[in-house]
């Protein structure tokens, strides 16, 4: 079955083939979709965009997702390519400067801080404006963000980000709301297991936590292609009734207290 026919998105963060964000593009895609692919100018240089966009047979807009010029430039073209209002989006975005010059939680740079703060979690209310001030979505239409447990539970490593992700989700309940009242447009965020991205693996300790993960969780970590799958259900109608949640897509793992299998590993 199709879930997506006849739909048309914006696809925020796709980097390369390692981003969630391009497996979801690829599965909208594959379930009938037409999409406008988005990321900073920088990453289109340094990423591989114009390929997934020759491949799903859609065009790449250059936006800066903290300017508030570059977004609504970015909304009006994709408009006017559909001939009309937006199905669903994708804010797939996340960066912190103190995450890649290894800066200790108790010892960060302020400056970078407010950085990762306006990239990953303000450039989404940013978007939730214009999207709501242009009429731009259609009515029981479905806007997703990507978020992580660390806005609930700590990850030392994760640093900044973790409050990045807390206010992401509150932008979403938040702005949830309104698009309900006024048209019935969902807004969730998804909170995904650790995953082997170019962001993702960049932060301390990421490959040890990403096995410990996959133990505790009684399915594993959840991968990028499955992820896919998810999202696709969420801005299909099969999920019209859901909003305003953060939906754990983990494998289990928020759930979990103590995984006998993880123990046995410890004793040994």
């Amino acid at each position: 079955m199709a879930l997506l026919e006849g739909k048309k998105g914006i696809i925020f963060g796709a980097l390369d083939d390692k981003s969630i964000a391009w497996h979801i593009a690829e599965k909208c895609h594959k379930h009938g979709a037409q999409m406008v692919l988005t990321n900073a100018p920088p990453a289109l240089r340094m990423g591989k965009i114009q390929g997934l966009g020759e491949k799903i047979d859609a065009p790449v807009i250059p936006a800066d997702a903290t300017s508030m010029e570059d977004l609504e430039a970015l909304i009006r073209q994709s408009m006017e390519h559909f001939g009309g209002q937006i199905d669903f989006v994708l804010h797939s975005i996340g960066m912190s400067i103190n995450v890649r010059k290894k800066r200790a939680y108790t010892d960060l740079n302020h400056e970078w801080m407010q950085k990762t703060f306006d990239i990953s979690a303000i450039s989404f209310h940013k978007v939730l404006q214009l999207l709501y001030n242009m009429d731009a979505m259609k009515a029981g239409g479905s806007i997703l963000a990507l978020s992580y447990m660390a806005a609930q539970r700590v990850f030392p490593g994760y640093n900044e980000m973790a409050e990045s992700k807390a206010l992401l989700e509150s932008f979403a309940r938040s702005f949830g709301y309104h698009f309900a009242v006024k048209n019935a447009v969902r807004v969730n965020t998804v909170s995904q297991s650790p995953t082997v991205t170019t962001a993702g693996s960049g932060v301390k300790g990421f490959s040890d936590f990403f096995g410990y993960a996959d133990v505790m969780s009684p399915l594993g970590n959840a991968d990028a292609d499955s992820c896919a799958d998810y999202c696709v259900t969420l801005f299909s109608d099969m999920t019209r009734m859901v909003t305003m949640q953060n939906l754990y897509h983990d494998g289990g793992f928020s759930s979990m207290g103590m995984n006998p299998a993880l123990m046995h590993l410890i004793k040994e």
